[in-house]
């Protein structure tokens, strides 16, 4: 394992992208094994990301550095990234702790710990030379193609928010990419922040006051160019734009 975080690490330094792993985990625990201990290298970690593919599925998740965490940017350079995909997505911060414990946190004690909700852009990246090109807990040990997270303003009154009826239009350039109601796989977002609480974050000790957790995309992933600009548009929450140049 020590190899491969060697290696994330060392892309990340270099830019020099990697054609795979030398020694690819054998499993989910491995690779958030190899999540964990790259990130504890990369400094504080403030953020997570979770998500589903499908209402049903099994969350999984990467955490986030603060190196990463941009709060209320409306513009970014493109030398950060090796590819920029742009998600528009819903974000929790946690107003107190809920540290990792035997009895499972309900549902009611997770959103009693949220202090407020966000519209979020998660721009998505690879260490890897091609996005995608690796199988799946290759990329989930690369902190699951995370780039960076930018968090919008928050929500008034996020208790009154859906999300599973919240509309969410994404614009590049001007022209409608996304149109959608809902748009997250994982369906209700409330449940992810659970699991997180329960099993994602026990590495780290739980949720801890002042993080921020994503919990997937609305919109699917659009790539975009350098020095394009981004619009997402929200039914409730407002208005997000980001340029990356």
């Amino acid at each position: 394992m020590t190899d491969t975080v060697e290696a994330l690490i060392a892309a990340r330094e270099t830019r020099k992208w990697l054609t795979g792993l030398d020694s690819r985990p054998a499993d989910e625990a491995e690779a958030y094994a190899i999540q964990d201990a790259v990130a504890r290298r990369l400094g504080p970690v403030t953020a997570w990301k979770v998500g589903a593919a499908t209402p049903d599925a099994e969350p999984f998740r990467a955490p986030i550095n603060a190196a990463t965490v941009f709060e209320g940017a409306d513009h970014l350079p493109a030398n950060l990234f090796q590819v920029i995909g742009v998600e528009a997505e819903i974000a929790y911060r946690f107003g107190r702790d809920l540290p990792a414990r035997e009895q499972p946190y309900t549902r009611d004690e997770v959103l009693d710990a949220v202090a407020s909700v966000h519209p979020a852009w998660e721009i998505v990246d690879t260490r890897f030379t091609g996005f995608g090109s690796q199988d799946r807990l290759s990329h989930m040990a690369d902190q699951f193609n995370h780039g960076a997270l930018i968090v919008g303003p928050a929500v008034a009154d996020w208790r009154a928010l859906d999300p599973l009826t919240e509309s969410v239009t994404l614009e590049v350039d001007g022209e409608t990419k996304v149109d959608v109601v809902g748009g997250n796989s994982a369906g209700d977002p409330v449940r992810l922040l659970v699991w997180m609480a329960n099993v994602g974050a026990r590495s780290f000790g739980g949720l801890h006051a002042g993080e921020v957790v994503t919990t997937g995309s609305c919109t699917g992933t659009v790539f975009v160019q350098p020095g394009s600009r981004s619009v997402a548009r929200y039914g409730t929450m407002g208005t997000l734009t980001l340029k990356v140049d």
